[in-house]
């Protein structure tokens, strides 16, 4: 198996898209665009880029970021072994060598200056620099770079900059409408429609809550969760107070008012 096939999605992900994101998508692809994908957490961003990566048929490298993460963990490092040295190349160097699509999940998590190393593959010049190494790496043709984060979190010492965002074509995502989230579950967990609409109708009392107590609502993928219990044959009152309730807050009054939510649709 070849660098490229190990990466690439073979099986199609379901997907269910809420506008015409797929198109635009293969538009700022066709143009080898860097692309930022903003929405709250669980709404199906990552979803997205996999099933793009699949349709498009190209290999797909992704990397969930975190605050500990170093430059050198993306662009690679030297390894000591018994006989010397060996240079070994990170996610985003294997990317660009092989013209991989390099999705870096929750891009915000990681520090300022590590995030900085992606500028050069973003602009006309899609090179990476090797500086430990001393090689300027030329990105392949089929290379382009995908970053996600969630607005919702963002704070003064966790957001991108500017100079980092306007490199960027940006789709924004939201939690998809009733009926196409009755769907989803419906695909994703075999449950009945009856039962998606009422887990879809408890998510729907969560989000109202955004702001007012809550930092966010229950996502698509804890519904998906809840559904998947359900219908492995647990009781619809403890799947949601298991998957939907308990994961989100530990504020009781929250607790009490999405309980009775759960109470009063599964009554």
């Amino acid at each position: 198996m070849t660098d490229r096939e190990q990466f690439k999605v073979f099986q199609a992900p379901f997907y269910q898209p809420q506008r015409n994101e797929v198109a635009l998508y293969e538009a700022a692809y066709a143009a080898r665009l860097p692309v930022m994908v903003k929405g709250p957490t669980g709404c199906g961003k990552s979803r997205f880029i996999e099933y793009m990566a699949w349709k498009l048929g190209k290999p797909l490298i992704t990397v969930a970021c975190n605050e500990d993460m170093t430059a050198s963990d993306l662009v690679g490092r030297y390894l000591l072994e018994a006989n010397g040295t060996r240079w070994l190349d990170g996610p985003l160097t294997t990317a660009a060598r092989i013209g991989a699509i390099c999705y870096l999940d929750e891009i915000v998590e990681a520090r300022q200056d590590t995030t900085v190393v992606i500028h050069p593959l973003t602009d006309h010049r899609r090179t990476l620099p090797l500086d430990k190494k001393g090689e300027l790496i030329h990105a392949h043709a089929d290379f382009q770079l995908v970053i996600s984060y969630n607005p919702g979190y963002q704070s003064l010492m966790k957001d991108l900059k500017q100079s980092t965002k306007q490199r960027f074509a940006a789709f924004e995502f939201d939690y998809p409408d009733a009926a196409l989230e009755t769907t989803i579950l419906v695909s994703e967990s075999g449950i009945d429609a009856t039962t998606a609409a009422q887990l879809v109708s408890i998510g729907a009392v969560a989000r109202r809550l955004r702001g007012h107590g809550l930092d966010e609502g229950i996502s698509t993928r804890l519904l998906v969760y809840a559904a998947t219990l359900i219908k492995g044959g647990v009781t619809p009152h403890d799947a949601c107070r298991m998957a939907l309730v308990r994961p989100i807050t530990d504020d009781r009054d929250i607790r009490d008012t999405l309980d009775h939510a759960i109470d009063a649709t599964f009554a």
